[in-house]
Formats: structure tokens, sequence, C-alpha cells
């Protein structure tokens, strides 16, 4: 199933499931129990938001052998992980914005884990039980201050740096999977899933043994090599096999 949140012509917002091109409301509370309406609204008719409003976004880094290369860094020997702000979240054909303190901002495509109920030092063998569906992001980041600052928060957290969806697929097999990044309709990332250094189980039992994973909290899973920069007028898509497609316009801020 294909969980989306959206906003009506009523201004009203809500959660929906996605039946080709047409929505069906959502009733009660998408991470426990709710009901389903049959799919009646166009998906063109409405404003499609972030598929979730987490506490909190958990990302990876060098999770894909050939990244790390491509930035002559080590892969790690446990989970590198950071975080970005749920500020940073847009949806799908929102506008990406380039900060004037930037002058190499560039994108990130990447699977994320929506996680769908509360959980603390989770085991690999019960990670899926605590998995609710994936989503597309692309993990911008102004690769200069990222690199001058000597850690990773001022270059990750602009307003508008982390775009997200367009909805949540609750089937998806994360196993192998082929995620491809254009810019302008030009290729620049392709990888598949299968290519990460630590699954997706394995992230979810090292982060749940730092900190409580909630309810719509994000794990992005780390991006494939060739992360390149943007410029004002591109636009940036990501896609995800099983998934869809997460696209953006980009523009100086």
């Amino acid at each position: 199933m294909r969980i989306i949140r959206y906003q009506a012509k009523n201004n009203l917002t809500g959660y929906g499931w996605v039946l080709d091109d047409k929505i069906g409301s959502i009733d009660g509370d998408i991470f426990s129990e709710f009901q389903r309406s049959e799919a009646r609204i166009p998906l063109a008719d409405v404003r499609i938001l972030p598929p979730v409003q987490p506490s909190k976004i958990i990302c990876v880094g060098r999770n894909y052998a050939a990244h790390a290369a491509e930035h002559k860094a080590e892969v790690p020997e446990v989970p590198l992980i950071f975080l970005k702000p749920p500020s940073s979240i847009i949806a799908a054909g929102d506008t990406i914005f380039l900060p004037p303190q930037s002058q190499r901002v560039e994108h990130e495509a990447e699977l994320a884990v929506v996680i769908g109920r509360q959980g603390r030092r989770i085991t690999p063998d019960q990670a899926h039980k605590y998995i609710f569906g994936y989503t597309i992001a692309n993990d911008i980041t102004a690769r200069d201050l990222q690199f001058s600052d000597g850690q990773w928060t001022r270059g990750k957290s602009f307003d508008t740096f982390c775009p997200i969806g367009p909805w949540i697929a609750t089937d998806f097999d994360p196993s192998d999977a082929l995620i491809t990044c254009h810019v302008n309709d030009e290729m620049r990332q392709m990888a598949s899933t299968r290519d990460m250094v630590f699954t997706v189980r394995q992230l979810i039992a090292f982060a749940s043994s730092v900190m409580t994973l909630e309810p719509g909290d994000l794990l992005l899973t780390g991006t494939p090599a060739g992360v390149s920069p943007l410029a004002s007028g591109n636009r940036v898509k990501v896609t995800i096999e099983g998934i869809g497609t997460l696209e953006n316009p980009v523009t100086a801020e």
C-alpha cells in the first residue's frame, strides 16, 4: 500500500492511500488503527505534503563503499550516524533553495525507512517489526561547509535540505532495489540497495542502541556514489524501484 499525506482544495490536510492516480482518505492513526475510504480523489487535485512529520531524522554516512571512495574516506567499521533537523523537510515538488553561505550544494539520493512503533535496543532479527514502510529522500548537502566545519550539522541542516516522499510504500523490499538520481535528465547516481555496507536491520539496531525510535521517525540509509553539484534552475529527480519518484526544482535563495 502507498500512504500519502496531502492537502485538499478546502485546505484540510490528512492521510490517504493511493490507488493508480486516485486517493482514498484514511481515518485514524496510520501507526496503529485506521480505516480506508474508497479512492475517489484525483491525485492531480491535491497538494502532496511530506508523508511523515518525524521527531528526528537519523542519517547514515558512507554506507556505500563507492561513495566513501569518491571522498577518499574509509568505510566505517560501525554505522556513522548524524542528524538532520525536521525543519529541513520539504515535499515532492517543493523547491530546494541554495543558501548564499555555500558555493557547492550537492544531491544525495537515499532510501528512507519510516519507523512504525517506539523502540529501544532493537535487535537486528526484530527490526522488521518496527518498520512501517519506506520512502525516498534526498540528503541535500552543502559540501564545502561540511568539509570546512569538520563536522556535518551546518552543511546538512539548511531549510529545504531534506526532500522526502512522495508517499510511504508499506510493502517495499529493501534487499535489492535500484536507486537512481537524475539532474535535468542526466544520470548522476545509480546503484542497488544491495550495495549498502550495513543493512536496514543493522542500522535500526545500531540507531536504537543510542536513542529511542518513535513512530514517524526517519532513518536515511546512505547514498551511492555519483554525488555532484546542483545549480539554480536544475530539477533533481530521485527514483527508487518499487517506490516511485521524488522530484524537486532548485533555485538560489
